[in-house]
């Protein structure tokens, strides 16, 4: 999915200096987000971390993963109930943190943050900067189109018509998918992949890479407006990050195998990444 997915691993970056962390904003703890007591169930629990608050860096911009929705002002969406579930197991307090995408990756590796959601896909480069935890789900990333779209219905007829452009999120799995297949100068990236979405409604661009759980939100709302192309173009699978050598990871991968054996994740993957789930791009911030 991203999404989700991401800041590290753009074609030649390099591992930033810890004097250059330190430059990092720092991200701000999402009061409505973060709960105050500890969620610990004993006949769940797979491992005690007693009570330990952990931090779980979220964008609260990447739908379904998380969001804030604009009725009530409450954040929500898989990362949420997820790490609620998680630290049923574990017996400890999620506390979500706001971060921008750009600076995730980096404030967990450098363990400003203790754990990374968002959708992050696992991939070598990461791996070098971050631990990750088993898988929770497996993702294809997709292009987008608007409906109606007669000028190319395969990635190869996109790549051989030079006037046509490819709208991503900056910095994302999605940004490096794209410029295997295309060179910059028809590649707009965006901060936000709400604004890559707009961009193609709008004309801006031509085509969005996605991961398609997160494109089928968008679809959704502009069920008139926007479609798939059906080829898959990269096959990813999604985890947590967290800093090199922490001692979440064994716990948390705990939770994760005790969620898939008793069908707890199966449910929260269907809640959120099927026909299932109602929230469009519209309802939330």
């Amino acid at each position: 999915m991203r999404k989700r997915a991401l800041s590290s691993i753009v074609a030649g970056f390099v591992l930033l200096t810890v004097v250059l962390s330190a430059c990092t904003p720092a991200a701000s703890a999402t009061p409505a987000a973060s709960n105050s007591e500890c969620l610990g169930d004993p006949s769940k629990m797979v491992a005690d971390l007693k009570c330990q608050p952990v931090t779980i860096a979220v964008e609260n911009a990447y739908l379904p993963f998380n969001y804030v929705v604009v009725q009530t002002n409450q954040p929500g969406g898989w990362d949420y109930d997820a790490w609620k579930e998680i630290c049923t197991r574990l017996n400890c307090v999620p506390v979500f943190t706001e971060t921008a995408w750009d600076g995730l990756i980096q404030q967990v590796a450098t363990g400003q943050i203790e754990v990374g959601a968002d959708g992050i896909t696992n991939t070598p480069d990461r791996q070098n900067q971050v631990d990750f935890s088993t898988g929770y789900l497996q993702i294809q990333q997709k292009v987008l189109v608007r409906s109606g779209e007669t000028r190319f219905s395969t990635m190869e007829q996109l790549v051989a018509n030079p006037s046509l452009k490819v709208g991503v999120q900056s910095s994302t799995t999605n940004y490096i998918t794209a410029r295997k297949y295309l060179p910059d100068s028809r590649i707009q990236a965006y901060d936000q992949m709400p604004f890559a979405v707009q961009a193609l409604l709008s004309g801006d661009v031509d085509a969005v890479v996605i991961d398609a759980v997160a494109g089928m939100g968008y679809q959704g709302q502009n069920a008139d407006k926007l479609t798939f192309l059906n080829e898959t173009l990269e096959s990813n699978e999604l985890g947590f990050i967290f800093p090199r050598g922490s001692s979440l990871v064994d716990p948390v991968n705990k939770a994760l195998k005790a969620m898939t054996d008793d069908g707890t994740l199966a449910a929260l993957n269907q809640k959120y990444f099927s026909a299932d789930f109602k929230i469009t791009q519209t309802d939330v911030k």
